[in-house]
């Protein structure tokens, strides 16, 4: 018998497979505190939202009784939170699209191409993670000044698409440079061009990567506070975030008026993110195995 049938005949026993442990309840009562520290104060507002400011003050910690709707109507109604939600909206998806453009072609040529400094050009993007905005924002309001961009929604737009920009690169260059040379091969003898070859082929395979980035673009300029702080002046050009602080300041006295304004502020933020969490994790999933 030879060696090759001798091993044929033994029987090897199945691998044992490894089972995951179950979380102690130590752990879960770890998590629900975890928990109830970061959603408690969500839902302290939007409640506070529903209640008069006799009562909030009479019982901070209590529920709505009765429940009070005249505040979340007031703020609906009002012309201030929609035109904040229209000039947010044009923000971001402005924000959005310029990185999702200027990140992808950037991207292809850091992934795609070979030339002399593209590892130093590439550190230059991933450095620019360690430059915050608040570090920049004076000399940055003085180069929007001389632009003639201030107290306007395209001084916003423009910083914050260059700030995104680190980010981007950062998870679209493993993405296009995952793509296999014989698929680019294949295409350039069949006569498809470098700009075809981008059009068709790696925009489609990209797909998970420009979908993250552009949520997390969206996401953040929705959100950013700081730099339309100190380039808008006029209120019929505040975005959201920066409405939230005017109308506190507004109307300080009513508590509860406030409370429904922010919490309908949080609502487009939250609704966004949690639709597309998952696109956003299998986006940086795929990142990371490129």
């Amino acid at each position: 018998m030879t060696s090759a049938a001798a091993l044929a005949t033994l029987e090897f026993p199945p691998p044992r497979r490894q089972r995951m442990r179950r979380a102690t309840p130590a752990v879960w009562f770890v998590a629900l505190v975890v928990i109830a520290l970061m959603l408690g104060p969500v839902v302290y507002i939007i409640l506070g939202g529903f209640r008069s400011n006799s009562q909030i003050t009479t019982d901070p910690g209590g529920l709505p009784d009765p429940w009070v709707w005249k505040n979340y109507l007031e703020v609906l109604t009002g012309g201030v939170f929609w035109r904040q939600v229209l000039n947010s909206t044009i923000v971001a998806i402005a924000t959005t699209a310029g990185v999702i453009a200027l990140g992808l072609m950037a991207s292809y040529v850091l992934a795609r191409y070979r030339f002399r400094g593209r590892g130093a050009l590439y550190a230059l993007f991933a450095a620019g993670l360690m430059f915050p905005i608040t570090v920049a924002i004076t000399p940055l309001y003085i180069v929007v000044r001389d632009m003639g961009l201030i107290n306007s929604l395209g001084g916003v737009i423009l910083p914050q698409i260059a700030f995104a920009l680190p980010t981007t690169i950062i998870i679209l260059v493993p993405f296009l440079r995952a793509i296999p040379d014989e698929i680019e091969e294949a295409a350039f003898i069949d006569g498809c061009s470098r700009l075809g070859f981008f059009w068709r082929m790696v925009l489609p395979l990209a797909v998970p990567g420009v979908i993250t980035v552009g949520i997390l673009a969206f996401i953040g300029s929705w959100n950013s506070y700081l730099l339309p702080l100190f380039l808008l002046n006029d209120n019929a050009n505040f975005t959201l975030p920066l409405g939230v602080q005017a109308f506190s300041s507004q109307y300080s006295v009513d508590t509860a008026k406030v409370l429904a304004f922010t919490s309908l502020s949080m609502i487009p933020a939250l609704a966004f993110f949690s639709l597309f969490e998952r696109r956003i994790v299998g986006g940086l999933t795929g990142a990371v195995k490129g």
